[in-house]
C-alpha cells in the first residue's frame, strides 16, 4: 500500500519523536527509584545531525567543563542538560545567523562510566550499557565476595551530594555515573 506525502511526513514524525523519547529516558524499573530524564554530562559522546550540514554532523564529547566545541558557533553547555534541552540549544545558537531553519539531532553514543566498589570481586570503572542493574553492574565486576550484603546496596548518582540506600532487587537500576557500593553483611 503506498502511502501519499501527508501520511510518510506524519509516520516519520511519530518515528523520530519515539526515538528522541527512547534516547533520554532511562528505565527504573520498580525499585521506587524516580523515572527521570537523562541528564548529559562530562565524558558521554554524542552523535549531532545536522541535516543538510554535513560538516556540522559529527561526534562530539562533553569534555570536563561539560561543553561541546560546536563549529561556527563554538562552545555550547550541554552538562544537565536533556537531549531536548540540548537540541534546543544548539539550533538556537545556529539560528544565529550561520544556518536558516536548522534542523537538527541529538543522540548519545556513549554514555559516561558507572563506578562500582565495596563486596565485588573486582571494583572499579565499567562502560555504561542501556538498562543497566546493580545485578548486571556486580556481574561485570566478576561477582559477589562471600562478605557481601545482598539485601541492599548504596548508590550515589552523579547528580546528588551522598549515596543513599536502595533495596537490591533484580530491577534496581544504574545510571551513567554513578558510583555503586555493595556493603559487607553484618554475619
Amino acid at each position: 500500500m503506498a502511502l501519499d506525502g501527508t501520511r510518510r511526513l506524519f509516520l516519520l514524525g511519530l518515528l523520530a519523536g519515539g526515538a528522541s523519547a527512547c534516547a533520554s529516558t532511562i528505565p527504573t524499573g520498580d525499585s521506587g527509584v524516580e523515572v527521570s530524564e537523562y541528564r548529559l554530562g562530562s565524558g558521554d559522546q554524542l552523535r549531532i545531525t545536522v541535516f543538510g550540514e554535513a560538516e556540522l554532523t559529527g561526534q562530539y564529547l562533553i569534555n570536563p567543563q561539560g561543553e561541546i566545541a560546536f563549529p561556527l558557533v563554538g562552545n555550547i553547555q550541554a552538562r544537565d542538560k536533556t537531549i531536548a534541552e540540548l537540541t534546543t540549544a544548539i539550533r538556537t545558537a545556529l539560528e544565529q545567523g550561520f544556518v536558516r531553519q536548522p534542523n537538527v539531532a541529538v543522540e548519545v553514543l556513549t554514555y559516561r562510566p558507572f563506578f562500582i566498589l565495596g563486596e565485588v570481586r573486582t571494583p572499579g570503572t565499567y562502560a555504561y550499557s542501556a538498562n543497566l542493574t546493580v545485578y548486571n553492574a556486580v556481574a561485570t565486576a566478576q561477582g559477589f565476595t562471600y562478605r557481601a550484603d545482598r539485601g541492599r546496596v548504596y548508590i550515589k548518582h552523579a547528580w546528588e551530594d551522598q549515596e543513599r540506600v536502595y533495596p537490591l532487587t533484580t530491577t534496581t537500576p544504574v545510571q551513567p555515573g554513578d558510583t555503586v557500593r555493595i556493603g559487607e553483611r553484618l554475619f
